[in-house]
């Protein structure tokens, strides 16, 4: 099986996932372990800061890394299955000369070199910037002085480990997904599972009903659409509460993580979007419609979710935040009470629609550029 520079590129989301997701665990994880050797030194009246930067550290590495390593995931079978669909001819040409299911798919461990790459890229990232952030946990030196130390264990779990599982999870899937008929992969027909349709057909328009027949059609591809305005909706506003409740690098830091999610995951989703539809796109350009009915047929769907995403992510935030203040830090006197704060929303939501409207703006003037001889010449 030969991955392609092309294939490769989009296996980059996954890295980078990946890389946010380690980078994360590590500081809090290696953090954890360093001060708990630490404990029988720490005095009475830091007890209830110990007990409290140690839940920390546990429910971000939970939630945060849980919920990313969920989206890599996703993506993973997303890219596998799509691998499939492009080169069906040749998988099925492999299966027509008599390779097995399982000779083709174990090849697919490939895949994980991708989740490999990005968690070794995290962990090392965290560990070089692991001194800072031990002096922003210590900054009002309730503990005695901690240097990082490097923790085998740790490091397998967070780096070794999830190649080793999504290495096996891409040759899973994709040994299901090969066990589809030889000529179905030969002219690589996609399945694609919708709800049977009423009787006497849509009655919406035809362009109202492609535009929900294309979000039907990729599904996964709302799930990383809506998971990117969830990153910059929760991760944006997160940052501005950082300043108050930890520190400024600290609000630097969950910014630039949220801002790499976002748009990362937005141009890959966008661009598995136009480039599925291609064909889609050359008929209707064929039969006379212009570039703003086919950019509202393709894009168009994805708008509702987008904006779905971005509210999900504004009440994870609050959730996050205020349980964390409310019940971890309750003891804690220096931490000050946590309210939403409308402000730092309103200017989120502004940023966020000129982000995706231009986003999506710059994607229909790919439609527009499109070729349609050569995409109708495939």
């Amino acid at each position: 099986m030969i991955i392609g520079i092309k294939d490769a590129l989009k296996l980059a989301g996954i890295s980078v996932i990946a890389c946010c997701a380690v980078f994360v665990c590590t500081m809090f994880l290696n953090y954890n372990v360093d001060i708990a050797a630490m404990k029988a030194e720490i005095t009475t009246e830091a007890a209830a800061m110990y007990n409290a930067i140690v839940s920390t550290g546990k429910v971000v590495a939970a939630v945060s890394g849980g919920c990313l390593v969920a989206t890599s995931a996703v993506m993973l079978l997303f890219y596998v299955k799509n691998y499939i669909d492009t080169h069906g001819k040749e998988l099925g040409i492999l299966k027509a000369l008599g390779y097995s299911n399982f000779k083709i798919a174990r090849h697919f461990w490939v895949f994980g070199l991708s989740v490999f790459a990005g968690c070794f890229l995290g962990y090392a990232l965290a560990f070089l910037y692991l001194p800072t952030f031990y002096e922003l946990q210590n900054a009002d030196r309730l503990f005695p002085e901690i240097k990082p130390h490097f923790h085998p264990i740790p490091a397998f779990l967070l780096v070794c480990l999830p190649a080793i599982i999504f290495a096996i999870l891409a040759v899973l899937y994709a040994y299901l997904r090969l066990k589809n008929p030889v000529l179905d992969l030969l002219k690589e027909r996609r399945e694609y599972k919708q709800k049977a349709a009423k009787r006497g057909g849509s009655d919406l328009p035809f362009l109202q009903d492609l535009k929900w027949s294309t979000v039907r059609g990729r599904k996964s591809l709302v799930f990383f659409i809506a998971f990117s305005a969830f990153c910059f909706s929760a991760m944006l506003q997160m940052s501005t509460s950082m300043t108050d409740l930890s520190s400024g690098e600290m609000a630097v830091m969950v910014l630039a993580i949220g801002l790499i999610l976002a748009f990362v995951t937005l141009f890959l989703s966008l661009s598995s979007v136009v480039k599925g539809n291609a064909k889609t796109i050359a008929m209707m350009r064929v039969f006379g419609y212009n570039h703003g009915d086919c950019a509202k047929a393709v894009l168009g769907g994805y708008r509702p979710f987008a904006y779905l995403g971005f509210a999900i992510g504004t009440g994870y935030q609050y959730a996050l935040l205020k349980g964390m203040v409310s019940m971890v830090f309750a003891d804690v006197g220096t931490v000050p009470e946590y309210n939403f704060d409308f402000k730092a929303c309103a200017i989120t939501l502004g940023l966020f629609v000129i982000a995706y409207e231009v986003a999506m703006y710059g994607y229909s003037q790919r439609i527009k550029k499109l070729p349609v001889k050569s995409v109708m010449m495939e």
